[in-house]
């Protein structure tokens, strides 16, 4: 399977600039293939390797002497006290691209990255596929429920592994594993329990209260593990924004992840039927487009932010992203029809805002895009 990682460009403009670059991501999102395709000469070490680790953490002088330049070191956060050494070798040297750093652990290596290396590093974030990457492999399909049930991990495609697999073995062997890495779990079963109460509130607000008592664990405990799985980059936290249009305005974040093919699998949701008729349709679209605008976000280097907004009667706006310091604002729906009644939102927004407003779209689960007066309709299929 060959597929160009959307990230590649940024990566290889930045690799003259900064001493140090670091990819960090959700496991099997094809980190360790994209560096090792990417920098063919640079020396490849993963401190997964016991012996290295070792070395590494007993003689790190004499392993920077050995790996002193152009090297790929895999699960840096596995020495963390190794990261202080580089920060002096980069400084002496002032080699642009010397190391490549990369992890699964992303809360350690960013922890390390921050403390140490802060100025010195090229941060970048690889998600599984998005669109553009799945149409280049010829992946995607245009059924946008096969598309979210599937979901968008390269090994499914590259060695045409069954979603439901997968993603069985993904939770078992990764999501639970750093986990259990990070904190101590006494019980799995409440942590699974947790991870599927998660999936039935992706796309909603969320209540940390009612996720805690429906779990039978404290409130401190449930902040804690989505804290975890926010730093695992399974869950995203999408924030309201800022701004007071309306001082009744909802503070609590909504709760989305990173992949519809693991969130399906949480859901039990196996095929299309399922789907159709069920409550969490428009939930599992918006979860898609919301993620799918947020990885293309990270692997084109736009370096945007998003939120969403919404005021105690429950008026929303499902995304917006500042441009040129103005607004552009989504409306997300899982219908294929367009009707007068989907741009209501859109219209009650634009009348709080006014001239703050920059292009308003209308996402929707038809293939067809429009340019109409009021605001652009866009295809899922489209977004790029």
């Amino acid at each position: 399977m060959e597929v160009k990682r959307e990230i590649i460009n940024y990566m290889n403009f930045l690799k003259d600039k900064y001493p140090i670059l670091a990819l960090t991501g959700p496991r099997q999102s094809g980190k360790t293939t994209l560096l090792r395709e990417l920098f063919p000469d640079y020396r490849y070490i993963s401190l997964e390797n016991p012996d290295l680790r070792k070395f590494a953490e007993n003689d790190p002088n004499k392993f920077l002497e050995e790996y002193d330049s152009f090297c790929i070191i895999d699960e840096a956060q596995r020495v963390p006290h190794l990261f202080s050494y580089l920060q002096t070798i980069v400084d002496e040297k002032k080699i642009m691209g010397q190391y490549i750093l990369s992890g699964s652990q992303n809360f350690l290596l960013l922890k390390n990255i921050t403390q140490s290396l802060a100025g010195r590093v090229a941060l970048f974030k690889l998600f599984p596929f998005d669109f553009n990457e799945m149409k280049a492999g010829n992946f995607l399909s245009k059924n946008y429920i096969e598309a979210m049930i599937n979901g968008f991990y390269p090994a499914i495609y590259d060695r045409n592994i069954p979603s439901t697999t997968f993603y069985k073995n993904y939770i078992e062997t990764y999501v639970e594993r750093d986990i259990a890495e990070l904190v101590n779990i006494r019980d799995m079963r409440t942590f699974r329990t947790f991870l599927s109460l998660c999936a039935a509130r992706a796309g909603s607000l969320i209540n940390l209260s009612s996720l805690a008592n429906d779990c039978n664990i404290t409130q401190p405990t449930a902040k804690s593990w989505l804290s975890l799985l926010e730093s695992s980059y399974i869950i995203y936290l999408l924030h309201p924004y800022h701004k007071n249009f309306d001082k009744r305005v909802i503070k609590s974040s909504k709760l989305y992840f990173y992949d519809t093919g693991l969130l399906c699998h949480l859901l039990k949701i196996k095929d299309e039927k399922q789907i159709k008729f069920n409550t969490y349709k428009g939930h599992l679209f918006e979860n898609m487009i919301v993620m799918e605008l947020v990885k293309q976000n990270h692997h084109q280097n736009l370096m945007k932010e998003f939120w969403f907004w919404r005021n105690s009667d429950g008026r929303e706006i499902d995304l917006l992203t500042h441009e040129d310091d103005f607004l552009d604002v989504f409306e997300i729906k899982s219908t294929s029809t367009i009707t007068p009644n989907l741009f209501k939102e859109l219209e009650y927004f634009e009348k709080l805002a006014k001239d703050e407003i920059g292009t308003k779209t209308l996402i929707y689960s038809g293939l067809q895009t429009q340019n109409r007066t009021f605001a652009k309709v866009l295809s899922w299929y489209d977004i790029k």
